[in-house]
């Protein structure tokens, strides 16, 4: 059985969890009716827990053990702590009330997550994000919601960065569209102190930061903003979330993450090297 990695969250334990039910299942040739009509449930129950998009339950896992022919309680066990560790509530858990439903994944993803890789066309990315940069794009985004509702928006941002200066922090590879760069949200000062941090992170070993320049013209990423996310875990596929108006897409088929994975190589090479882009900022930074 394939264990979790030490900083693994709930969202990936459960990932993990129905990926490795879903080959006990497998490997016994039980149709997933089958499975569902076990546990008292249905085929699309069984799918959603080997999905990992739902909780799961002590007594189903128990049941499908046993279906499965993993009977021996030095096997059972392994699994059935995963169970509780995969029902754990992440800190963001706590937050759900004002937190998009969509949105609440992410977190648990990025949570876990070994490397990030993200490009940005409209805003600096939310993990680099100063908190007056912050709080303008959250204002402008919810305009007649509450203050205190853009106040706790704007401290879940703010936690979901406390990843970057953990022991196991992920690696971050992040090209920002020169747009993105050039566009006061806030204000100019807002815009400057946000571009000064941006100077500051890059000091941290685990982050690499390109800036795609207005000069280049076309290129491989027009169609928008999106990310990629690796996990430690093997039997995890990579993930692609793309944010939409009142949404988001969560890809991890190998020929959609192959496509995006593509895209990002390419951004990569034609944007600025990471030893150029501090010049670039301190550039923009002097013409706001």
């Amino acid at each position: 059985m394939t264990t979790p990695s030490a900083g693994s969250g709930p969202t990936v334990r459960r990932i993990l969890l129905g990926s490795q039910l879903r080959r006990l299942r497998d490997a016994k040739g039980i149709t997933r009716e089958e499975a569902g009509y076990h546990i008292r449930g249905s085929e699309s129950k069984i799918s959603r827990l080997e999905l990992g998009r739902v909780s799961f339950k002590e007594r189903d896992v128990e049941d499908l053990l046993t279906l499965y022919g993993v009977t021996d309680e030095a096997e059972r066990t392994p699994f059935l702590a995963m169970v509780r560790e995969a029902n754990q509530q992440g800190w963001w858990q706590s937050f759900s009330e004002v937190l998009p439903n969509w949105f609440q994944p992410y977190i648990g993803l990025e949570e876990s997550a070994s490397l990030i890789r993200t490009y940005e066309l409209q805003f600096i990315p939310g993990l680099l994000q100063t908190e007056e940069y912050a709080r303008a794009v959250i204002t402008q985004g919810n305009r007649g919601v509450a203050r205190d509702v853009i106040d706790t928006r704007v401290n879940v941002r703010m936690n979901r960065q406390k990843l970057l200066t953990r022991d196991n922090a992920p690696r971050l590879w992040v090209v920002i569209d020169e747009a993105a760069l050039r566009r006061p949200i806030g204000g100019t000062k807002t815009m400057k102190a946000q571009i000064e941090h941006l100077l500051e992170l890059m000091n941290q070993p685990s982050l690499t930061l390109q800036v795609m320049p207005f000069d280049f013209g076309g290129h491989a990423a027009e169609g928008g903003a999106f990310s990629i996310l690796r996990f430690p875990e093997a039997d995890i596929p990579d993930v692609v979330y793309i944010e939409v108006l009142g949404g988001a897409n969560y890809l991890d088929k190998r020929e959609d993450v192959d496509r995006y994975m593509e895209a990002m190589d390419r951004l990569c090479v034609d944007s600025t090297t990471p030893a150029r882009t501090a010049d670039v900022l301190k550039k923009i930074a002097a013409s706001l």
